[in-house]
């Protein structure tokens, strides 16, 4: 059954694609892609390494610029806004886990947290940093270093950061790849439950099908293109 919507579409592929070079030596990373992510919705994008998905969740987030087609931000022609006008929406209403959490190694965990909520602009949710790390259950590691954490730690300490943005789109790159498959499996719980209950859209890109299995919508995506889009019945 193909996948249908009827909330609020936030960001919207048309034909994109998406090329690395030129000449003979062109690398098609991504090609005639239509897709739409809606308010609330929870996707999950599938495929083996190498089919796209890392290029789709930075089209859909206003990180790549496609070579051909176009990305829409609501209303916004987002793939045709300069680098500052992408960054402000970003820095607004997306935000990003990835599969390594990149925290500032010389911050604090609360130091992290509070400083990507000031440059998202949201101030007040920066004097709730340490309501957010106890959201993802960290009230004992304030004061800890990002090398003081463990794997499972420092995952959740990138989601509390991502949510210290406020976002209406949360875009995960593979989240739980560099954890054991138990710690894994707590880290999606908690973006699941996060998920539901500040209601923002979820995108999140796997190879794995246990995962993909978690999320209503899967988009399956091999060689650049999707080749399934798919609610389960």
């Amino acid at each position: 059954m193909t996948a249908t919507r009827t909330a609020l579409e936030l960001s919207v592929c048309r034909d994109v694609s998406v090329v690395h070079g030129d000449g003979p030596s062109a690398v098609v990373a991504l090609e005639g892609i239509d897709l739409a992510v809606s308010q609330g919705e929870r996707v999950a994008l599938w495929g083996p390494s190498g089919s796209g998905k890392t290029t789709l969740l930075h089209v859909l987030g206003g990180l790549t610029t496609p070579t051909r087609g176009t990305v829409q931000w609501e209303d916004r022609p987002l793939s045709s806004l300069d680098t500052a006008a992408r960054g402000r929406i970003r820095a607004r209403s997306i935000a990003y886990v990835f599969q390594t959490p990149s925290l500032l190694p010389s911050f604090t965990t609360l130091e992290n947290v509070a400083f990507a909520a000031r440059a998202a602009g949201e101030p007040a949710l920066a004097s709730r940093a340490a309501e957010l790390l106890a959201l993802v259950g960290l009230q004992a590691k304030h004061d800890s270093l990002p090398g003081e954490l463990s794997g499972g730690e420092a995952q959740r300490a990138a989601i509390a950061r991502a949510l210290g943005q406020r976002p209406r789109l949360l875009l995960c790159d593979e989240p739980t790849g560099q954890l054991d498959s138990d710690t894994g499996a707590r880290v999606l719980d908690l973006i699941d439950a996060l998920q539901a209950e500040m209601g923002f859209a979820l995108v999140v890109a796997t190879h794995d099908a246990d995962v993909a299995a978690r999320y209503e919508r899967t988009v399956a995506l091999a060689d650049g293109h999707i080749v399934g889009d798919e609610v389960p019945r």
